[in-house]
């Protein structure tokens, strides 16, 4: 496509140009040519050099301004009254110029395909290093996913066996809670009478209830202080002494022979 272009129009050889030629083009003796543009602004200077090739341009036909599309009128009148050796020299040159042109463009279209093709190269050399990086990058993390997913079994397994121990703990905390309760009962009701008489007599006050009242039931005394107030309420419809009142057997059997002895005498 580039080599059919180049037989139909010209490009510019200034470097990073290549515009088509059209209107009027600079035209060097070492066969390039230039925009109107780059043409007039790279001659203008002194000395000239040919802004492709670094040529040296002093000769006073050395750069041509010249119009790409010319007129009939000067088509007609440019090569009129030369002769045809002359004529056919001047088309060779013009010829040579053409073929130089498009040879220097397949050149150019070859130097830009084998550039791309090297960059293409080593871009595919860096992404072949970059996926085998990445390749293994993946599989140390497939690694390392396997080891966490093997360490999570772990606390898993470990987890059921603390929930399961714990589990175990709270019903024996429980059966210890119970116990605890029944015993801290026991140890009020053992306090609760502790504090209301001393130990051997409240065995002597027992005693003595036993043989004042046989027809009560030994569940008449009841824990709290409900049934203490009824068990002293009824000693009082009965007639009978208070707690520090009540004599032990002992002092009853004293009494009993004092009076038998009054009586004697």
């Amino acid at each position: 496509m580039a080599m059919t272009l180049c037989f139909d129009t010209l490009l510019c050889n200034f470097p990073k140009c290549r515009a088509k030629l059209s209107g009027f083009a600079w035209v060097t003796a070492c066969s390039h040519v230039f925009c109107d543009q780059h043409g007039s602004g790279e001659f203008s200077r002194s000395p000239v050099i040919c802004p492709a090739c670094s040529s040296a341009l002093s000769g006073k036909l050395d750069i041509v301004r010249t119009e790409l599309s010319p007129s009939e009128e000067y088509k007609a009148m440019v090569l009129a009254g030369l002769r045809p050796n002359i004529v056919l020299d001047i088309s060779a040159r013009a010829l040579a110029f053409w073929s130089y042109q498009v040879h220097q463009e397949r050149m150019y279209q070859e130097y830009s395909l084998s550039r791309a093709e090297a960059q293409l190269k080593q871009m595919e050399k860096v992404l072949t290093q970059q996926n085998q990086t990445r390749e293994l990058e993946l599989t140390a993390m497939r690694g390392e996913i396997a080891s966490l997913k093997k360490v999570m079994e772990e606390y898993k397994r470990k987890y059921s066996e603390v929930s399961e121990r714990l589990m175990e703990r709270n019903r024996q905390y429980q059966k210890l809670q119970g116990l605890y309760d029944s015993l801290r009962l026991k140890n009020m009701v053992v306090g609760l009478g502790d504090r209301e008489m001393p130990n051997h007599e409240h065995h002597d006050f027992n005693a003595g209830m036993d043989r004042l009242t046989p027809q009560r039931s030994p569940q008449f005394l009841s824990v709290g202080h409900e049934g203490d107030g009824r068990f002293f309420s009824c000693l009082e419809q009965e007639g009978a002494k208070s707690f520090f009142q009540f004599s032990t057997p002992a002092k009853r059997g004293q009494e009993n022979r004092g009076r038998t002895l009054v009586k004697k005498h």
